[in-house]
């Protein structure tokens, strides 16, 4: 007669697990998004005044138009 011992993962190691990958899925997303340029820049442009904006030719509602526009 063979003997077989199984072991089975707790529901909340499981829970604790995926939400550890998924913190770190999202930790990733957040780190893409804050390191790319074009994101940068139009916050640098929407922190800037109308008037700001205007003696570089731009209006608010064109930032995203004009950073993304390629």
């Amino acid at each position: 007669m063979a003997i077989f011992t199984q072991r089975l993962v707790s529901l909340p190691d499981f829970a604790g697990a995926l939400h550890r990958g998924l913190a770190a899925f999202g930790d990733a997303l957040t780190s893409i998004v804050e390191h790319n340029g074009r994101l940068r820049r139009m916050q640098w442009l929407q922190d800037m005044s109308d008037e700001e904006l205007a003696e570089r030719g731009l209006k608010r509602e064109d930032i995203v138009r004009h950073v993304f526009g390629d």
